[in-house]
């Protein structure tokens, strides 16, 4: 019993330190190197939205950067809300867990927004009502669909990158929003650090475009987004 307890306390210790080294400070070391970033005012109206109403994120490196921002939002918003009201059906560890999560999105959004500075598309308001925060098999499900669709996000849109060392900066955040999404898989089944609706035939990664990334988004925003410069 001693030997099984303590393998579990050291599987436990290792998923932290597996987030830990995620870290949330891992982008911030660029946010020097991103402060020249400017909008692009032909993509915008006065009050930041295009004809539809939604705020459009722009063009060319600028846009893409505000496209992860809206997302970091819509993750940062998602587990703030998950922290503030866990159901009794999580465990200790699981809490931590998510916990360390909700602090690396947190990161991510707020280094977003320093590193866009004026050129920063506003805030948004997320519409959680089909989410039941009450239920850890409601909340993991969600938590997997958007650390999946994270890395997919970025995966799909990082070859439109041109400022490398922007580049550099997103492939370090999605190493992150891979390791939530392996601990979030590996909290609904045991095991299954990734899913078989994650990579392709070859084991790699799947990609999603803005449009697909986008319209999903929009499921959990009152403030809707558009992509409409990064059609694919």
């Amino acid at each position: 019993m001693k030997t099984e307890t303590q393998n579990l306390n050291n599987a436990n210790m290792a998923r932290r330190a597996f987030l830990r080294y995620a870290g949330a400070s891992t982008a911030v070391a660029g946010i020097v190197a991103m402060q020249a970033c400017s909008k692009d005012n032909s993509a915008y109206e006065d009050d930041g939205s295009n004809s539809s109403g939604a705020i459009d994120v722009g063009s060319g490196d600028p846009g893409i950067l505000n496209y992860a921002y809206a997302l970091e939002q819509l993750e940062a918003a998602f587990y703030i809300q998950v922290v503030n009201s866990f159901s009794a059906d999580f465990s200790a560890e699981e809490r931590l867990l998510l916990t360390d999560i909700r602090d690396h999105e947190v990161a991510h959004r707020e280094f977003f927004k320093a590193a866009l500075g004026s050129g920063a598309i506003k805030g948004l308001t997320p519409d959680f009502s089909k989410i039941d925060f009450s239920s850890r098999a409601s909340v993991l499900n969600t938590a997997k669909a958007f650390e999946d669709l994270g890395v997919a996000a970025y995966d799909g849109v990082a070859s439109k990158i041109q400022n490398v060392d922007y580049l550099v900066i997103a492939g370090k955040i999605v190493s992150v929003e891979a390791r939530h999404a392996a601990v979030i898989s590996n909290l609904r089944s045991t095991g299954s650090f990734v899913d078989s609706d994650q990579v392709d035939a070859d084991g790699l990664n799947i990609t999603l475009g803005p449009t697909k990334v986008v319209a999903t988004a929009n499921t959990f925003l009152k403030t809707k987004i558009s992509a409409k410069s990064f059609n694919f």
